[in-house]
């Protein structure tokens, strides 16, 4: 059996996710906001690989059906109802609605494992469920890929401590588990630290976040498996 962890999406070509069952996380924040807004009632969430191209598909749709999300550089995209905080997908704003969604680091990711199946979308906040779908995945397939978006293309503390305590979950009472050296360093970091929050709060996301009074999405990211949903991406939508 195989787990590879990736620290960043350009790290894996397309021929190394094509058909693998692979799990990508953005902690901070936008997989623990897609989780969120379907766990609210969200019908679908849409990732977008830019801001333009989520305005490019919602053009001539109906305005009730969808909305609008995401971020740059942390903050609200003008002209979007709603950014990237988890906070904010309550059932008023995405019940029933298709969200568009377009984020520095997590909807790219996303749109890079397209030709991957199943994709799963992980955070603390489903981590329960996730360990249970990612485990029962690398059993009956004997393979399974760990793809952190990262921040700006490099490393990312944050989804790497998640993907680290995936790695050890799933790989309890897995004989002959072959890590690649991404799983490995994964797994070293869940000795750093042992607290979600305290891993999320020292990264620079964290640290950011902190800095724009943006704190208490820091905080929701870490509330392990508030949600017991995990997403799936297929079809250029996540359900």
């Amino acid at each position: 059996m195989k787990l590879d962890v990736y620290f960043t999406p350009p790290g894996p070509t397309v021929g190394d996710l094509t058909g693998r069952g692979v799990v990508i996380i953005d902690v901070l924040r936008a997989t623990t906001t897609i989780i969120a807004a379907l766990a609210n009632g969200a019908r679908a969430v849409v990732p977008a690989a830019s801001s333009e191209e989520a305005v490019k598909m919602t053009a001539n749709l109906e305005r009730d059906g969808f909305v609008l999300a995401g971020e740059r550089r942390y903050m609200a995209i003008p002209g979007f109802p709603l950014g990237n905080s988890p906070r904010e997908m309550m059932p008023d704003q995405v019940g029933a609605k298709t969200v568009y969604l377009a984020t520095t680091n997590g909807t790219p990711a996303l749109v890079a494992a397209q030709g991957a199946d199943p994709v799963l979308v992980g955070a603390a906040v489903n981590f329960a469920a996730l360990v249970e779908r990612s485990g029962a995945l690398l059993r009956d397939r004997g393979d399974l890929a760990i793809v952190c978006a990262g921040r700006d293309r490099q490393f990312a503390l944050e989804d790497t401590y998640v993907a680290g305590r995936l790695v050890k979950a799933v790989k309890k009472g897995v004989r002959k588990l072959v890590l690649n050296d991404g799983a490995e360093v994964a797994l070293a970091l869940t000795q750093r630290y042992k607290n979600w929050l305290d891993a999320f709060t020292a990264c620079e996301a964290g640290r950011a976040l902190q800095a724009l009074d943006l704190g208490d999405d820091v905080t929701f990211s870490a509330q392990v498996d508030r949600f017991a949903i995990v997403p799936t991406y297929a079809d250029r939508q996540i359900t």
